[in-house]
């Protein structure tokens, strides 16, 4: 559905665009919608937020503060930085033109005048892309004053950030936007009532605000019926890792097992170098991960699905999330020790350092995973960093302290036995920038 026209040159310019049925939501809502049947049809539809939190978007759009004489903002999250998802990044680069009618027609449904696109700092090329799409939809009048002599115009813009992780966190974004340093607001207020300039504001992602046009062209209840249960629609998975089929892959929630996306041809096509996997990450590097068989089934034995409640099932436990949809499988030649020291790098990197736990925290657990992988480690130490993650899991503004320490949770819980390794037999232990160790066997 989304990624129909993905790769179809035409698909790019707005002549070629409106040839494949492109801008008819725009038509539909603005020539014989009011925006509150707009917001219901998005509400009937189930719709979750793609970012990762899968807050249900009609929803967060009813939060909206209408009663304020103040402008309203939708700010749409373009800074696509969780590790292992790329699947914006796609969207915008083959479907420009989707994205620019997805947020004409969200605007509208919120009585927004003036829009963001917020873009990660690395996709300049991407932002020229948007801005090009931007230029020809105001050339054809679906931007600009009095859109289709509907009555109603719209300004919007495209914002480069400046390639900061923390800014994928809506209040942060909103922070940037308004040329301050990128640090999470505390909340209450939240941005339904106070974001952008005091203003408020909605923020959604770039697949949730791609898939509004598809939602008004079917009606809600047409795409609710696509899925199972909460999981309405379809979701964009960036899969990679050691798999044969790297890629985004569009899936119809709750009808694909975990089983036949990872191994089969349609999808990920199973291991790369013919070594079993060992570990799958299904949902961007904050989820949990979990061991092959986890992933595969649930803890009653049922096969797991790929939606968001089953990947759930079991808590953090014996669970995970399907998150941002960033897909990644490893092998038995993966070191979990040296993936997690990797992961742990990345957030304390990230950190903004506004809150004592995540920025003492991560910066913490990755000295101590150094010098695990580097064969110094103590037994104490995998107690210590489950220890650490306690302590910052639910104790920060945001949730990069939450996305840092539940990898190590995860990590030790189910692969604990390598952690020993590293301290056991640390002569075994080869530096982290040299080929590849032996596989470490799972315990009888």
């Amino acid at each position: 559905m989304i990624l129909e026209h993905a790769g179809n040159a035409e698909a790019r310019t707005l002549a070629g665009w409106r040839k494949l049925g492109g801008y008819a939501s725009v038509e539909k809502a603005l020539k014989g919608m009011t925006p509150e049947q707009v917001g219901e049809e998005v509400k009937k539809a189930g719709l979750r937020g793609r970012g990762g939190a899968g807050f249900p978007a009609g929803l967060k759009w009813s939060f909206l503060d209408r009663k304020s004489d103040k402008p309203r903002y939708l700010v749409c999250n373009a800074d696509e930085s969780e590790p292992g998802t790329f699947k914006d990044r796609y969207l915008m680069e083959h479907l420009p033109h989707l994205l620019v009618e997805g947020m004409i027609v969200s605007s509208f449904a919120l009585g927004a005048k003036t829009s963001y696109i917020y873009i990660r700092g690395e996709y300049m090329y991407l932002l020229r892309l948007l801005e090009k799409a931007i230029g020809e939809a105001y050339a054809a009048g679906y931007l600009g004053n009095d859109i289709l002599g509907s009555g109603y115009s719209l300004d919007l813009h495209v914002h480069p950030g400046g390639g900061a992780y923390i800014c994928g966190e809506e209040t942060a974004l909103l922070e940037s936007l308004e040329g301050k340093r990128g640090n999470p607001r505390i909340k209450p207020p939240f941005p339904a009532s106070q974001g952008l300039y005091g203003c408020p504001t909605v923020v959604n992602n770039v697949e949730t605000i791609a898939t509004v046009p598809h939602v008004l062209r079917m009606g809600g209840e047409a795409y609710a019926a696509i899925g199972v249960g909460k999981s309405t629609g379809t979701k964009l998975i960036s899969a990679s890792g050691h798999i044969k089929r790297p890629g985004v892959y569009e899936i119809e929630l709750g009808k694909v097992s975990c089983e036949e996306f990872l191994l089969s041809d349609a999808f990920c096509g199973g291991p790369k170098n013919g070594r079993p996997i060992k570990a799958v990450i299904p949902g961007g590097s904050s989820v949990p991960v979990l061991p092959l068989a986890l992933f595969l089934k649930t803890a009653k034995g049922e096969a797991r699905m790929m939606s968001y409640e089953s990947l759930a099932d079991g808590g953090f436990v014996s669970g995970t999330s399907l998150g941002s949809g960033g897909f990644f499988a490893m092998d038995e030649s993966a070191c979990m020790v040296r993936n997690l020291w990797n992961l742990t790098r990345f957030y304390h990197h990230e950190s903004c350092g506004q809150c004592s736990p995540c920025r003492e925290g991560t910066g913490w657990m990755e000295k101590v995973l150094h010098r695990l992988e580097a064969g110094q480690g103590r037994l104490s130490d995998i107690d210590l960093l489950v220890d650490i993650a306690k302590k910052i899991e639910g104790n920060t503004i945001c949730p990069l302290g939450d996305a840092a320490a539940w990898p190590v949770a995860s990590h030790i819980r189910h692969f604990r036995h390598e952690f020993e390794y590293h301290v056991k037999y640390p002569e075994k232990v080869k530096d982290p920038r040299h080929g590849e160790r032996e596989p470490v066997a799972m315990p009888k």
